[in-house]
């Protein structure tokens, strides 16, 4: 196994979601385009900076639902839930933190361990 070429992709993964109530700032930008180099190329950062977003296909309804039943348990497991489009052949996930109106750390966290499954899957 090779080692992850995403500079803080495992550190992300092994952290655990703290709860939010909000009564914190969100991310600036420049905190959240660090923290999305530590996810797949492929996750990406709202213009307005309130979200990060990343499609992912899949061949055929099974094994894209099975990847949304996949998110639901790490989001569950965390305490923070995203936002999943899933139609035939793809889902996509977006992450932002509700009571703060835009991103925290939480997000990055479970995009790393999304990014986890679909690594683990390959």
């Amino acid at each position: 196994m090779s080692a992850d070429p995403r500079p803080g992709a495992a550190a992300l993964r092994d952290k655990r979601c703290a709860p939010c109530e909000g009564g914190v700032d969100p991310l600036d930008n420049a905190q959240a385009k660090e923290l999305l180099q530590s996810l797949h190329e492929d996750w990406q950062l709202s213009d307005d900076g309130k979200e990060i977003a990343r499609t992912f296909p899949f061949a055929g309804w099974r094994r894209t639902m099975a990847f949304a039943n996949a998110v639901s348990w790490v989001a569950d497991t965390e305490g923070h839930h995203p936002i999943l489009e899933v139609g035939y052949g793809g889902c996509r996930v977006v992450w932002t933190t509700n009571a703060i109106e835009g991103l925290s750390v939480n997000d990055f966290i479970c995009a790393a361990k999304v990014d986890a499954l679909v690594e683990e899957a390959d």
